[in-house]
């Protein structure tokens, strides 16, 4: 053991025996000097501590203290009634504080007593013990927090070791506060019982041993018993205000100087409004010459106070602009233009007013909106839409980008409405002629006033609000097949796993990889299948991925596990499907086309039957337009996938089904044959 191992043991065991063993009344105004000195050194090491682990042996500090001061206590009250003395700390306190008249002593003595146990006391027991309470039911979320952090390599698992370690001892720490706090409530208790015996105690011993007089005992005992209450209840004030401090701290960066003077005068105007309710209470039979020295202080402060703070924005403004200056020097500062938006909406200033939702533009929500329909419609998680207005653009103009190119544009005009013909012109209805953006139909724009009279007339009217929000939801369904890249999938796949881990363990990767899955995935938006059924699709992946990695295979496997979703999709519900079939010459044309390759097959036809079959089939597609239904090209499961290679060159939006793809149960009625 060391040298200052030996003092500590001794000391404790010096303080017990004070209890027992009388002491000198010199060396008692030692101990009492030193008793203050302690508390006065531990309230000063409370308000500069930063968090409450510094001073972490605050709690056995402060049982110390406390054994202290009951044995000095102890040690005063045997001389009191022993001797009718306790030294000359204790009675000049008693003569000192009260003015020479015991009843002002004895009421500042007990106004101490009840600040300490009923203000202080009280109220550093009860936030230790919320602390202590809140601490203990934090620590499993910091302990999840620090183990998220470790997987996340944000942390080396030394960090994590020593962040435990500190939640461990904060749990300690005020653990032991909440129990410490009820040694200083039962030191001001013991101070009230011995105040008690004091003076009882020592006025019949007075007069019964010493033989005073009943005017000289009452005086004596009484000083004494005060400056005794005095000596002991303003170290144990401060100590109980240190637990106090300590309990009360908030995480902060500074003492409790630094917190005071950042935090409490933040804010200079405040200043101004207590100055000059200062000042006017000069105008009170307070009197001027009392509160206006007071409010010229205060002025001044938060003059010199608003004038730091200026100074030190200008600072931070200037060290910011410089840390952009370097970040542009820098060559790093180039890659956050390298950032591609999947979908950008840019408009021109006329139609800034649709975003602005200042000025009832709504565009934002139906965006919403948009997202919700391609989830439902297509199974498509939309990325987010950067929308930004475009001073290159014309007031009226709109473009669609797509991975920074562009792929669509319209214009708008804010104050009309787009009004689109039933098939017959009605003369009376008139407008500027345009076209709508989003199918190519021919419209008109038409102002408030002709309205309804096109209504009237069967015109299907849009407001120009619904027509971006149609021409952007045709524009994601068309391209939703670029919209999905290996990241997106991987999140689609994450989420299955959440409620089918078995199937996807099985999937991925032993069987295909997140690239092959994707692939497939892509090829059936390309066609616009829904792919929200992703159990359906990842179980005929997992089926049929042991025989081949061809994801132009692997999709015609899907669509068929998928008949029943592309048969309800193309028939509308009804019971009979028309379709445009192909004839038996073409179907044996293709499959003689086809070349097989190291990297898949693809179909290889000379440029005049491929010109044939595009002149017959586009016969057909055009009278199924005619008479308003959608044209639905059906083939055999062999040549499906080499016919939608060509159909999609110049026809993108007809479907092309296969026999195996549609249900059983649904009637196929043919409109029409394509042959060569």
């Amino acid at each position: 053991m060391k040298l200052k191992d030996f003092i500590i043991l001794f000391g404790v065991i010096g303080i017990v025996l004070m209890m027992i063993i009388p002491i000198p009344v010199l060396l008692l105004d030692v101990l009492i000097i030193l008793n203050i000195s302690i508390a006065l050194m531990i309230l000063l090491i409370a308000m500069n501590t930063k968090e409450a682990l510094d001073f972490s042996i605050f709690p056995a500090v402060l049982l110390i203290t406390t054994l202290f001061r009951l044995a000095l206590n102890i040690s005063t009250t045997r001389n009191i009634l022993q001797h009718a003395e306790a030294g000359e700390v204790v009675a000049t306190f008693g003569s000192w504080v009260g003015g020479g008249q015991i009843a002002i002593g004895f009421i500042v003595f007990l106004i101490l007593v009840v600040v300490q146990f009923i203000v202080i006391t009280k109220g550093s027991e009860r936030v230790a013990e919320v602390a202590a309470r809140f601490t203990l039911d934090a620590m499993p979320g910091k302990q999840m927090s620090i183990d998220a952090d470790l997987n996340a390599g944000l942390i080396n698992e030394q960090q994590a070791k020593e962040r435990r370690s500190k939640i461990e001892r904060e749990a300690d720490f005020y653990g032991a506060m909440d129990g410490a706090s009820k040694f200083v409530k039962g030191d001001a208790i013991a101070a009230i019982i011995m105040l008690i015996i004091n003076l009882i105690g020592g006025f019949v011993i007075g007069m019964t041993v010493h033989g005073f007089s009943f005017q000289e005992s009452l005086e004596t005992f009484s000083i004494l018993t005060i400056g005794d209450g005095l000596v002991s209840q303003i170290p144990a004030l401060l100590i109980s205000t240190s637990a106090g401090l300590i309990v009360t701290r908030a995480a902060s960066d500074g003492n409790l100087a630094e917190d005071v003077t950042s935090q409490l005068f933040k804010y200079p105007k405040l200043l101004y409004v207590a100055a000059g309710t200062i000042g006017l209470l000069g105008f009170t039979p307070i009197g001027i010459m009392r509160t206006f020295p007071f409010a010229i202080i205060l002025a001044v402060g938060g003059w010199y106070m608003h004038k730091a703070i200026n100074k030190q924005q200008e600072q931070e403004d200037m060290l910011v602009e410089e840390q952009q200056i370097e970040e542009v020097r820098s060559p790093e500062s180039v890659i956050s233009l390298l950032q591609v938006d999947p979908i950008e909406f840019e408009f021109g200033y006329g139609l800034i007013p649709l975003a602005d939702a200042q000025q009832g533009g709504d565009l934002l929500d139906r965006i919403i909106m948009i997202r919700r329909q391609c989830a439902l419609e297509l199974g498509l998680v939309v990325p987010v839409i950067r929308i930004r207005d475009n001073i290159q653009l014309k007031p009226n103009e709109y473009v669609i980008k797509i991975k920074g190119n562009l792929v669509a544009r319209g214009d708008l005009l804010l104050n009309h409405y787009l009004a689109m013909s039933p098939g017959f012109e009605d003369e009376s209805v008139v407008g500027i002629e345009t076209m709508e953006p989003a199918f190519g139909l021919p419209a008109i724009w038409i102002d408030e006033q002709m309205k309804e009279r096109a209504e009237l007339s069967g015109y299907t009217v849009v407001d120009p609000p619904s027509v971006v929000a149609t021409h952007l939801t045709e524009v994601v369904k068309r391209h939703a097949h670029e919209l999905i890249g290996r990241q997106e999938a991987k999140v689609l796949v994450e989420n299955v796993k959440e409620s089918y881990p078995a199937l996807i363990d099985e999937l991925i990767p032993s069987i295909l990889t997140i690239g092959d899955v994707q692939k497939v995935l892509a090829k059936l938006l390309r066609e616009k299948v829904s792919i929200r059924d992703l159990v359906t699709i990842f179980e005929a992946l997992a089926d049929h991925g042991h025989y081949t990695k061809d994801p132009d295979i692997l999709t015609e496997y899907v669509r068929q596990a998928l008949s029943r979703q592309i048969t309800q999709q193309f028939s509308s519900g009804n019971d009979t499907l028309r379709v445009i079939t192909v004839g038996p010459q073409l179907e044996k044309k293709i499959a003689e086309s086809v070349q097989q390759t190291d990297q898949g097959s693809y179909i290889a036809l000379d440029p005049v039957s491929t010109q044939q079959i595009y002149q017959r089939l586009n016969e057909h597609v055009s009278k199924q337009i005619q008479s308003g239904q959608q044209p639905v090209v059906l083939a055999s499961p062999t040549i499906r996938m080499y016919l939608r290679q060509i159909v999609e060159r110049t026809m993108q939006d007809v479907p092309v089904l296969s026999y195996s793809e549609l249900e059983p149960n649904i009637e196929v009625q043919s409109v029409g044959v394509v042959n060569l």
